[in-house]
């Protein structure tokens, strides 16, 4: 197997690199979480770098440059701690609009590549607990025309965003896969209500009330939820990516202070005690970022196989991403629990993002699920 990145993919990371070293620093990044958690401005610098367009075709406008390309740029925006939701809008609403009908999908998806036009998924609700298939937010059609109710909860920027792809049932109970639809709502549209709110990580997110809200149909009840489930595994792995970027910072940072602390004399990274524990986070680091790839190169395959692997990362994930923590914190003594000091801010991040898309118990629950017939996690 050839893991060498092409020369676009490398020039790609590279560029979104560059770009948070020298126009996304800590003050920058602290002043945005102070206003809210989201820039208008950095997130139009965002689309000049085309990462808007990461996962929407070439036909509507995009980049369309692969799963590969795009957990590298994340990986990037995961080291510099970006707020703006990237992965949210350009691969995860993307990957629903490609399915989207054609007069639709022509007049949302140039604007989402472009950064025009702001969509974000709002699917979870208070009663779910992480299960797609459990939707309460109803459907109502009278001729050709639709109306939604119900309350969609940590929706991303969903204060700012232009508008939300709704999960709904048209049929069925509660929890009945085959009666859950796809529509666009505007949240501009009469019946629309947010709230928004800071999370623990400095992001932004909403409550998302809707009342007899009108919407257009993206994707019919029955292949609906598959489309529902490929756009939450590609979520799933753009935060994979994210996560490692953020790990392999917070690990750096870390070997620099212990190369610059000292005691008795002497820098404590030359303590052996220590070095060990460094040892052990560069393992955890290593095995997320093994994971992170396996998700991605994942993707493509069938949706078993697919959904058994973003478990599997993300159970890597929540695992690396709590042990390389605590364990940058412990390192770093007291300096390490203050708002001031940056290192804080990657855990808190990657704290945030052990719940985001299922939580390791949940998904400890979805690759033992998939492992009926088997013995290993990998087999």
């Amino acid at each position: 197997m050839n893991f060498e990145f092409s020369d676009d993919e490398q020039q790609l990371s590279e560029a979104v690199q560059r770009w948070v070293e020298r126009g996304y620093g800590f003050e920058r990044r602290t002043a945005i979480a102070r206003a809210g958690g989201f820039s208008a401005e950095a997130w139009g610098e965002i689309a000049e770098l085309g990462l808007l367009g990461l996962g929407t075709s070439e036909d509507d406008g995009g980049m369309a440059m692969g799963p590969v390309a795009a957990m590298l740029a994340l990986e990037a925006l995961g080291r510099g701690l970006v707020l703006e939701p990237v992965a949210a809008v350009a691969l995860v609403a993307a990957s629903v609009m490609a399915q989207a009908p054609a007069d639709v999908r022509a007049n949302w998806a140039p604007r989402i590549a472009s950064g025009e036009a702001r969509v974000v998924l709002a699917y979870q609700e208070r009663a779910a607990r992480y299960k797609l298939n459990r939707v309460d937010t109803k459907a109502t059609q009278a001729g050709d025309a639709w109306t939604l109710s119900g309350t969609k909860s940590l929706v991303t920027i969903g204060d700012q965003a232009d508008a939300f792809i709704v999960s709904a049932r048209v049929s069925g109970a509660a929890d009945d896969a085959a009666g859950i639809a796809l529509f666009l709502v505007e949240r501009g549209a009469s019946g629309v209500k947010t709230q928004g709110y800071a999370l623990q990580d400095g992001s932004r997110a909403a409550e998302v009330t809707l009342a007899d809200s009108p919407a257009t149909l993206l994707v019919a009840a029955g292949p609906a939820f598959a489309a529902l489930e490929l756009a939450i595994d590609i979520g799933i792995a753009a935060l994979a990516a994210e996560a490692v970027g953020a790990m392999d910072k917070l690990f750096e940072l870390t070997v620099d202070y212990l190369n610059t602390r000292k005691q008795f004399g002497v820098a404590i990274g030359t303590f052996q005690a220590l070095r060990h524990r460094l040892a052990d986070m560069k393992m955890q680091l290593e095995l997320a970022r093994s994971m992170s790839y396996y998700a991605t190169l994942k993707l493509g395959e069938a949706p078993d196989v697919r959904r058994r692997a973003v478990a599997q990362a993300k159970v890597q994930l929540g695992n690396s991403a709590r042990f390389l923590g605590q364990q940058a914190i412990q390192l770093h003594g007291g300096i390490g629990m203050t708002d001031e000091y940056i290192g804080s801010h990657y855990f808190k991040r990657l704290t945030t993002m052990e719940m985001q898309f299922g939580d390791t118990m949940h998904h400890i629950g979805e690759v033992s699920a998939r492992m009926l017939d088997t013995a290993g996690v990998f087999a």
